[in-house]
Formats: C-alpha cells, sequence, structure tokens
C-alpha cells in the first residue's frame, strides 16, 4: 500500500523592500521626532567623550539608516512581512545578495536558507548590517510559515510555557514605569566616562534620585549602552552599592568581552547583562561559556532573526543563562513566551516622554500587541505568524523606487515627486 503523499508546500515566489518614510514608524526605534526621550536627554553613548556629541544622539548618527520592511511572497500567494533596521542599504543587500538564495525556496528550510545568507557574507559581514538585514528576512519567513499554516509563530517554536507575559520599563522615569504596573524600570546613564569626577558623582546622583522616586524594593537596572571601560563600570558600580541596582547593562564595548570577567570578579555579587549588539551563535559563545554574565540580551531584528535566536537561546540554557532579549516588540513576544529560560521582556517606551505605553513600532501596524497593567496575556498573540496587519497608510517607498538608475535623481537625493503607498505597489499583508 502506498504511503500518503505530504502536502506541497508553497515555495518563495516574490521579495520586495521598503523603506519607511519619515519618522516614528518602523523597526528603527532611534528614527524618531526631536525631543524624544530616546534622542535629546542626556545618555551616555560611545560618542560622549567628544563634548559635541552629548546633546542629541542624532548628532553623530544613530538614526542614519532609519527603517526598513521586507515582504516576501510564497508561491500560493500568502505574503509573510517584517520590519527593522537598515534603510536603504538594506534593501539593496536584499535584492544584490540575498535574494538569489531565497527565490524557489522552501521557506520551511530557515537552518539552510540563514547559512547560505550568512556564510555567503561572511567576507564583508559576521556583524552588523548584514547581519540586521538577514534578521528581518528571517522573520518575515517566520511571518510567512505562520501564516501558509494558520497558526502564530510561538506554537511553531515550542509552543507556550506560560499564559502571560511579564515586562519591565525602559524609559527615562522609573515613578511612570512603576505607575504603569511594570516590575522593574531600566534608565539610561547620563554621563560618560571622560566627564571625569565631576561626571560620576552625577551619575550617583541621579540614580539616587531615581532609587529614592521608586522607594527601596522596585527594581532599578541602568543602561549603560557601551560607553563604559573597566575601571570606571567598577568605580561607579561601587559608588552605587547602597542604591540596589538591579544589574547593570552593556557597560563595555561589545568587543571587549574579556572586561566582563574583570567586573565580574570585582563586584560577584552585582549583576551585569548585555548581548544587544551581538551577533550570531559565535559571537554570543564567549559571552555564554565565560559565565560572567547574570542575563544575555540579543534583538532578534539584530543577531540573525528567530533562527539564530533559538541556537543562542539553547546554548545558554545549558548555562543557565536566562534570555532577555532587547526590546522587537510582537517578534521577541512569540520568543520569550515559547522558552522556559525567558523570564519576561523588555518594553521599550515609545512616547515621546516615556510616561505611556505606545505601538513599539508606531503606526505602521494596525494591531501591534501592547503591554497593559506591565503584562500581556498570551492569548493575544494567537494569529497568524507574528499576527500584525500592515496599516494601509503606512508611508512604504519601494525599493526599486530608491534602486533604480535614474539620471535626474541619482541615488540618494531626495525625491522630487512624493513616494507611493505601498498598496500601490505591493500585495497587502493581512
Amino acid at each position: 500500500m502506498a504511503s500518503p503523499s505530504v502536502k506541497a508546500f508553497p515555495s518563495v515566489r516574490a521579495i520586495r523592500t521598503f523603506v519607511v518614510d519619515g519618522v516614528g514608524s518602523g523597526g528603527d526605534y532611534h528614527n524618531v521626532k526631536g525631543g524624544h526621550w530616546l534622542i535629546d536627554t542626556p545618555i551616555s553613548t560611545p560618542m560622549s567623550r567628544w563634548e559635541k556629541y552629548r546633546s542629541s544622539r542624532t548628532s553623530w548618527g544613530i538614526n542614519v539608516l532609519g527603517s526598513f520592511c521586507v515582504e516576501i511572497e510564497g508561491s500560493d500567494g500568502t505574503v509573510g512581512f517584517a520590519t527593522g533596521f537598515g534603510g536603504p542599504p538594506a534593501c539593496w543587500l536584499v535584492h544584490q545578495h540575498f535574494e538569489r538564495f531565497l527565490i524557489g525556496a522552501d521557506p520551511r528550510d530557515t537552518n539552510h536558507l540563514f547559512e547560505q545568507m550568512y556564510r555567503g557574507a561572511m567576507f564583508y559581514g559576521r556583524k552588523g548590517l548584514p547581519i540586521a538585514v538577514i534578521s528581518v528576512i528571517d522573520l518575515a519567513l517566520w511571518d510567512l510559515l505562520g501564516k501558509v499554516r494558520n497558526e502564530p509563530v510561538y506554537k511553531m517554536i515550542g509552543g507556550a510555557t506560560r499564559d502571560r507575559l511579564d515586562f519591565y520599563c525602559t524609559g527615562p522615569e522609573p515613578t511612570a514605569a512603576k505607575a504603569m504596573g511594570f516590575w522593574g524600570a531600566k534608565v539610561p546613564l547620563p554621563y560618560c566616562p571622560e566627564e571625569g569626577h565631576k561626571g560620576l558623582k552625577k551619575n550617583v546622583e541621579f540614580l539616587r534620585k531615581h532609587r529614592e522616586s521608586v522607594g527601596p524594593d522596585f527594581p532599578l537596572m541602568v543602561d549603560c549602552y557601551m560607553s563604559l571601560n573597566v575601571p570606571y563600570t567598577i568605580e561607579v558600580a561601587t559608588a552605587c552599592l547602597d542604591l540596589n541596582i538591579h544589574w547593570w547593562e552593556e557597560c563595555l564595548s561589545p568587543d571587549d568581552t574579556d572586561g566582563f570577567a574583570q567586573i565580574k570578579r570585582a563586584h560577584p555579587r552585582l549583576q551585569f547583562t548585555t548581548g544587544e549588539h551581538e551577533y550570531s551563535r559565535y559571537g554570543f559563545r564567549k559571552l555564554i561559556e565565560g559565565r560572567n554574565l547574570d542575563i544575555i540580551q540579543p534583538d532578534v531584528m539584530w543577531l540573525g532573526g528567530m533562527t539564530e535566536l533559538l541556537k543562542v537561546a539553547a546554548m545558554a540554557a545549558a548555562y543557565d543563562i536566562p534570555v532577555v532579549p532587547h526590546a522587537s516588540g510582537p517578534y521577541s513576544y512569540h520568543f520569550v513566551v515559547s522558552q522556559t529560560n525567558c523570564p519576561f521582556q523588555e518594553y521599550l517606551a515609545n512616547s515621546p516622554d516615556g510616561k505611556s505605553v505606545l505601538p513599539v513600532f508606531g503606526d505602521l501596524f494596525l494591531d501591534e500587541p501592547i503591554p497593559t497593567k506591565g503584562y500581556l496575556d498570551v492569548s493575544q498573540l494567537d494569529k497568524p505568524g507574528f499576527g500584525l496587519t500592515l496599516n494601509p497608510a503606512a508611508r512604504l517607498i519601494p525599493a526599486q523606487y530608491l534602486l533604480t538608475p535614474n539620471p535626474e535623481r541619482p541615488l540618494g537625493q531626495p525625491a522630487s515627486v512624493p513616494p507611493k503607498k505601498v498598496e500601490e505597489e505591493s500585495t497587502s499583508v493581512n
């Protein structure tokens, strides 16, 4: 008796990319309007050593790339969609390089497709923008798979491990985070090592003010955004021992992995975290094996997508190191609820003053789930794919408008006519 045949599955028929026109929408968290707390409040960064770049993070180009989106169409007409950061250069990489590995492929072969894109870009990639671009492609593939199968992504990567997802809030006002129901708050450190003893004193005063505002028991974390060094980290952590800081995040350059051993040795009872700006399982291997970190924080839109994040999480689980992804909205939510070593999730405050809960991706989607009273019911994720409906009014500029040679408007120059809306160029995303 012949065995029943396996049901045919759609292949990848087309790939389209878009740049998000304007600010405040899509996967580039920092591409927001002036005055937003994320870009225009004192925040210590790797560029803060130069005074001219301290007043605004846009002064040194944190938003220079902007948001972009990937749409992958299956041979049955089903469409997967995802957003991230990268702007026109990301679109270029998709169509000039990575597309060749995808057209005609089985979208279920996520491991195979990631390896081909990763290894094909190894001579110029490995980290940074090329891997971030692969990440968004990978997320669009997972969205497509969920829509073809009519099930949420989290059900395809292990299923639910809880009924609700708890959040802490990253923002400028811990009192607001506490009032909104988040279990903890994380604030950016304002002053860098180059601002000397005066800056160190101001950092301690800043953190003391916030500790007093929320009381002694509310968890308070500090984001150092790659801007410190080993001696300064040890010094500021020592000066704040009485403030009961829950964890110190991303104190060092991502390339100084050995430095975490030194700061952990100096402060073995304190918690240190990092990983937001690390890429691929190879990048995380040393962070995990060193056992000097109490939490790792990969960004699913940057490190290689859902496919690579699952590998990193499995590696971390073998060392009993929790994985708490950096931001990334619903892409992270689906991952976290499916993993036993992911205790909670970050919510990055997207409102200009950081005192209210708004969608992480702005107005790009009509139905992005957001935490209420500090948590999200997992049932809110029970939609096909990542469960996001593209806003028909989203201002998406098709890549061919940006990348097609035009002697009257060289690549990179402002458009002389308004961009077309996505529905004029693309299959609508359901």
